[in-house]
């Protein structure tokens, strides 16, 4: 079976027209007559019981000519193609969702939607799973993560990522950076490093390393408590003092700690 043209928005993959042979220029009104009809017959169909799209699907008219991926930037095409199984001798009007469905079972797919595109287009938008941390494993190697801690399968070798290491794919850790990431991305930026920590004496304790300053806090910690530091910080710039640590592990408290 024929394999369907894999686009990207933006490309145009159409064949072009050859000089000789083509069919002469039709006068602009009628075009758009055409296409006027050609929606108002297919809406028609489409808008008649479960039997209209069942219809339209028997035409070669409405076979799968070109699938449009939006929303990747670490899934292969190629993979997520496979996974959609689709082919030229396919109507763009089987259901949607087990097409997305299957997409959607790639690792790094959090969730997708298929849409169509009359006459042979389907569109694919996805939704990916975003890495937050970078975990070092035995060797020294490092594996993306996301919030939720799982691996993802992406080469930072190829795809370069910022996003600070870890020392592990502590959950409640990663889901911390997760919510730095959504809603504060310019303090997630500024994350180098991201562990927890057990000291000799109390219990375990977060310090996330913030360019020149460690932030100490407990695990419990919520994003609008870890942007507690953001007044302190300029409040400490404004006084032109120089700290190493804030420590966020008391309630109500910024402690700032100097060299």
């Amino acid at each position: 079976s024929a394999t369907p043209i894999v686009t990207t928005p933006g490309m145009d993959q159409s064949p072009a027209a050859g000089a000789e042979g083509r069919e002469p220029t039709r006068p602009r009104w009628w075009r758009i007559t055409r296409l006027a009809l050609i929606g108002a017959a297919v809406a028609g169909v489409v808008a008649t019981p479960w039997w209209g799209p069942r219809v339209l699907s028997q035409l070669d008219f409405f076979h799968v000519r070109r699938v449009v991926f939006e929303g990747m930037r670490y899934t292969p095409r190629g993979e997520a193609l496979s996974l959609l199984a689709v082919d030229t001798l396919q109507s763009v009007w089987q259901p949607a969702e087990p097409l997305a469905a299957r997409v959607a079972m790639h690792p790094l797919v959090l969730s997708a939607t298929v849409d169509r595109q009359l006459p042979g287009t389907l569109v694919v938008r996805v939704v990916e799973r975003e890495p937050v941390a970078l975990v070092r494993r035995k060797g020294g190697r490092l594996d993306p993560v996301d919030g939720g801690g799982r691996a993802l399968p992406i080469d930072p070798a190829v795809a370069p990522l910022d996003v600070p290491i870890a020392g592990s794919a502590d959950s409640v850790l990663m889901h911390l950076l997760e919510g730095l990431r959504v809603s504060e991305p310019a303090l997630f930026a500024r994350v180098e490093r991201a562990d927890r920590v057990k000291p000799p004496k109390g219990p375990d304790e977060f310090r996330l390393k913030l360019e020149s300053v460690t932030v100490r806090t407990l695990p419990q910690v919520t994003v609008a408590r870890f942007k507690d530091i953001l007044p302190v910080e300029a409040d400490l710039t404004r006084n032109r003092l120089r700290v190493v640590e804030l420590d966020l592990r008391f309630r109500n408290q910024v402690i700032a700690r100097q060299p």
